[in-house]
């Protein structure tokens, strides 16, 4: 069985950790401080504190990445905090410990956040035009990593995630004056992160680019209300007037490639 290394173990890295230890691989996770190292001891997973900056990357990354045959990048890009770092020159700094590390296959996590809100129905086949900050670091790692000689690297953009405690409709409930209520969601639920993860790996799927979002696209007003109203707080309330601006994330690649079914429903 493979050895496989996941940078970053989150929200998604930890279960995903989980899965793969009892499919039998031997699993190595990253994390950035001590106190998570020390929290995690007790899932079995090899754990590392490695801690990437725009200039170096501190900790220990050499023995996180020896002897690796896959490597699954699910480190957040972190803009929407406005930490003012370039997520690009971090990732610069980690495609080159994978390359002096020779890791041969790299899972890529990345998001339709490379497609703007104005695009509408977009497929791998679209080509990205990404219009702020956020769309355009994401772009460019993923340009960085497709370029790499060194390695098959395949890139799965991830949709809207949700599952366990995290449900956006949390952050919305209540809220008046939003816009744009007719367009479409594009969401993904965890499971179904890990299970187009396990199916890259399993289908040696490499070389390629995945839009992993779930086939169904209620609107935002629709499916937002109900979630409000299954987890008992308020709706939210979008304006009335019509928007014509949206983007809706499909597939070709998850069937044709993958032969991947969606587990859970919107």
């Amino acid at each position: 069985m493979s050895t496989i290394a996941i940078a970053g173990l989150g929200w998604l890295g930890l279960p995903l950790a989980v899965q793969l230890q009892e499919l039998g691989h031997t699993v190595k996770g990253s994390v950035t401080s001590k106190e998570k190292k020390a929290q995690l001891a007790s899932y079995g997973v090899d754990v590392y504190q490695v801690e990437i900056a725009e200039d170096e990357i501190r900790g220990e990354i050499t023995n996180f990445l020896a002897n690796v045959d896959i490597l699954i990048v699910l480190i957040p890009p972190g803009l929407r905090r406005n930490t003012g770092h370039n997520h690009a020159l971090r990732m610069a700094q980690l495609l080159d410990a994978v390359q002096n590390a020779l890791v041969k296959k790299v899972i890529l996590i990345s998001s339709t956040g490379v497609y703007d809100d104005s695009q509408g129905v977009v497929t791998e086949a679209d080509a990205p035009k990404p219009q702020d900050v956020k769309g355009n670091q994401l772009l460019e790692v993923e340009q960085l990593f497709f370029k790499s000689s060194t390695s098959d690297n395949t890139v799965i953009r991830f949709g809207g995630l949700y599952g366990g405690s995290r449900n956006p409709v949390k952050y919305l409930a209540g809220r008046t004056g939003l816009t744009n209520g007719d367009a479409p969601v594009n969401m993904i639920h965890r499971q179904d992160c890990i299970g187009v993860i396990l199916a890259v790996i399993y289908k040696n799927a490499y070389g390629h680019i995945f839009n992993a979002v779930n086939p169904e696209h209620p609107s935002k007003k629709e499916y937002y209300t109900t979630q409000a109203e299954q987890l008992g707080l308020e709706p939210p309330h979008y304006n009335s007037e019509e928007e014509h601006v949206y983007k809706q994330v499909d597939s070709i690649n998850i069937k044709s490639v993958l032969g991947y079914s969606f587990q859970k429903n919107l």
